[in-house]
């Protein structure tokens, strides 16, 4: 009755207050608990953390590993750009190089047809001055014979005409007609 009066007064809070055979008990159960988490959940948390850590290690690795493959490839990349410049550079160099040439050959060939035309030009004017001067000299003949006729009043032969032309023409001087010719 005592303990049920000392239960009653304490007002049911026999679990709280200190006894030493539920505090035997509740470390004897506790004890057994942690044995067996021990036992069987640790060892299983415990694989799962390593697996976890291992797992991340990999992503870590992996990440590094992709990491410095991406690193390969832009310096390979850049690499390739520099060529691909250098070569552009290059192609464009030529391309100008080439369009020099084909300009200078342009410009020479111009000239050489400009020459051409102007020494073709130079010949035609010698010839149609010497064509003219030619015809200038048979005009003056007939001219010459035709005034002499007149004057003397009897035709001549063709020695007496030959003789009086010649007469006439190394009086007269083409050469400076010619010169003229030549200089315009």
């Amino acid at each position: 009755m005592t303990s049920s009066v000392l239960a009653a007064s304490n007002g049911g809070n026999f679990l709280v207050s200190p006894n030493l055979g539920v505090m035997i008990w509740t470390l004897i159960a506790f004890g057994i608990t942690v044995a067996l988490l021990a036992k069987l959940v640790f060892p299983r948390i415990s694989e799962a953390l390593a697996k976890r850590q291992k797992e991340i290690e990999e992503s870590i690795d992996s990440a590094q590993r992709t990491r410095e493959e991406a690193q390969q490839l832009l310096a390979e990349y850049r690499e390739r750009l520099a060529q691909a410049r250098a070569q552009s550079d290059e192609i464009v160099k030529r391309a100008r190089q080439t369009a020099e040439t084909h300009e200078r050959e342009a410009s020479e060939h111009a000239r050489q047809l400009a020459t051409e035309a102007s020494a073709r030009a130079a010949r035609d004017i010698e010839a149609a001055t010497a064509r003219a001067l030619q015809e200038l000299r048979s005009e003056v003949a007939d001219l010459t014979v035709l005034a002499t006729e007149k004057v003397t009043r009897k035709t001549l032969d063709s020695a007496d005409q030959r003789r009086l032309v010649e007469e006439a023409l190394s009086e007269l001087d083409f050469s400076g007609v010619a010169s003229e010719a030549s200089n315009n």
